[in-house]
């Protein structure tokens, strides 16, 4: 009998215990082998305690998961869904055991007087070894990275292929290495080329300026980490190419907004109100951008204002981005490319749209139709003394806005209209129910009343001021107050009550449009 039929008897008997065996002569009892690691075989409850020792050891040894270029993640076999079947581990003791077993006996026939080696009965949990590969490719897939334009260097920055885990395809592979023993796979990889490569945009041109939007942000300490995200959000999309008819989508270029792509926790607004939010701060990069490539002329495909009025941003202008279900998708109509550059430095965001010289001037006109009254609400708190109001979020009304954008190209005009809608925000006082103390001191929320120009017109381009050196021409604006653009108004149309200063303490009116950072 060959060692194959050796095997072949053994792997039988591994899929199927055989009935118990009769009893004959005694044969020596050869060296045994389970995993590569001795087995003794003195006694029945040692024996299958060694083994089930060399099973743990087996299952807790960690496989690695390869993938081309060098990175590598290695997990446990338990982990990755291998188990040892209990039962079948007993009854391969017991035939070891058994000098008459059916195994013993092909051992014997071929093999007697070397090393009796077997492998261990183990399996792959499937439904486990998935949800474990899922979680490896959430580590090893990324996006491809398109080829962009550096502004320092003025080189173009090469593309880079990305790459999607197979897990159907790795799992097989996890199968065949388990049940080997194999320490480790090459993982399964689909290759992703980069929509944009350096080739396609070395002949780019942008030297001019075909429209740019700036905003203000706080450089202050308390600060430090939204600032932080505006950097990093910006340094995504800064020098990205978009081509003639090519749309571009903010969530797909600038990616998730999470710790793992370098993020930190600050301000966002949530259902109206501001809360603390991983990467606050995204939403004004893409507001300043949308800005630039509302005064350049591209086509804004999708955009969503926020659920309140910006700070940094005039209404009408904003543009909410949240990850991944609410975007900013503009198109390039020009039969040119366009050159998206975004920086943030010295307590401002500015955007631009690149390409070649312009010759376009555009008109933001925006009228507000209407304001809501915003609703209050008191919610009792045992930690403020009883007599005391603090206000912790100052309501902003509703607004109902119009917008239009004039396009002016030599004799030509376009004009486009769109509406914005901005629900009112709850205005929102804590009031104390706790014990009197003379230590405490409120500290309402430090917002200003929030005033919008009722009548505003900003123009863009080369007309708009002959003789400007700004690149991109002048931008001019023109204000008409209104009913809404001037401080105490809320009072006047009976939104609300005087909210006074306390003693000691001045609220700066901020200009309008601008209640403070958000």
């Amino acid at each position: 009998m060959s060692v194959c039929a050796v095997l072949g008897v053994v792997a039988a008997f591994l899929a199927v215990p055989p009935r118990a065996s009769k009893s004959g002569p005694a044969t020596p009892t050869p060296t045994v082998l389970l995993d590569k690691k001795p087995l003794p075989l003195d006694d029945d409850e040692k024996t299958l305690e060694a083994a089930r020792s060399i099973a743990r050891d087996y299952v807790s040894q960690p496989l690695t998961i390869k993938v081309e270029g060098g990175r590598s993640i290695s997990r446990p076999r338990s982990e990755l869904g291998a188990r040892v079947d209990p039962a079948r581990l007993s009854a391969i003791v017991a035939q070891l055991r058994d000098p008459r077993s059916a195994m013993r006996r092909a051992h014997d026939a071929v093999a007697r007087g070397r090393a009796l080696e077997l492998p261990l009965p183990v399996s792959v949990d499937a439904t486990r070894a998935e949800a474990a590969l899922l979680t490896v490719k959430d580590e090893l897939d990324h996006a491809p990275l398109d080829a962009r334009l550096d502004f320092k260097t003025r080189k173009v920055l090469p593309d880079a292929p990305g790459q999607r885990v197979d897990v159907h395809a790795t799992l097989a592979r996890l199968d065949a290495a388990i049940s080997k023993g194999e320490g480790e796979i090459a993982a399964v990889v689909e290759t992703i080329p980069a929509s944009r490569t350096a080739e396609q945009i070395r002949e780019v041109r942008y030297d001019d300026v075909l429209g740019y939007f700036t905003t203000k942000y706080a450089r202050d300490n308390a600060h430090e980490a939204r600032t932080f995200n505006l950097r990093i959000a910006a340094s995504k999309l800064d020098g990205h190419v978009l081509m003639p008819g090519e749309t571009f989508d903010f969530n797909q270029i600038v990616g998730p907004r999470d710790e793992a792509n370098g993020y930190k926790v600050a301000t966002v607004i949530s259902q109206g109100e501001l809360v603390d939010g991983m990467g606050g701060g995204t939403c004004q990069i893409s507001g300043t951008l949308h800005g630039a490539a509302f005064f350049a002329g591209l086509e804004v495909v999708d955009r969503r204002p926020h659920t309140r009025p910006s700070g940094y941003i005039k209404m009408g202008m904003d543009s909410t981005v949240v990850y991944p279900t609410i975007t900013l998708k503009l198109r390039n109509p020009f039969p040119f490319p366009v050159v998206f550059h975004e920086v943030v430095e010295n307590g401002e965001v500015r955007a631009e749209i690149l390409g070649p010289p312009r010759t376009r001037d555009v008109t933001f006109f925006r009228k507000v139709n209407q304001a809501t009254p915003f609703k209050e609400k008191e919610i009792p708190d045992a930690k403020i003394p009883k007599g005391e109001r603090v206000l912790v979020q100052r309501g902003i009304p509703g607004f109902y806005v119009t917008r239009y954008r004039i396009v002016r190209d030599g004799p030509f005009a376009a004009r486009e209209k769109t509406i914005d809608s901005y629900p009112p925000t709850t205005q929102i006082w804590r009031v104390g129910t706790g014990e009197p103390d003379k230590s405490f001191e409120a500290k309402d929320d430090s917002h200003a009343e929030y005033v919008a120009d009722e009548l505003l017109t900003i123009t863009q381009g080369p007309s708009a001021r002959p003789g400007s050196s700004e690149r991109g021409g002048a931008t001019v604006e023109s204000r008409v107050p209104g009913k809404y653009g001037s401080y105490g108004w809320t009072v006047r149309e009976g939104f609300t009550q005087e909210i006074k200063p306390r003693e000691g303490k001045k609220r700066e009116p901020k200009d309008p449009d601008n209640p403070g950072v958000d």
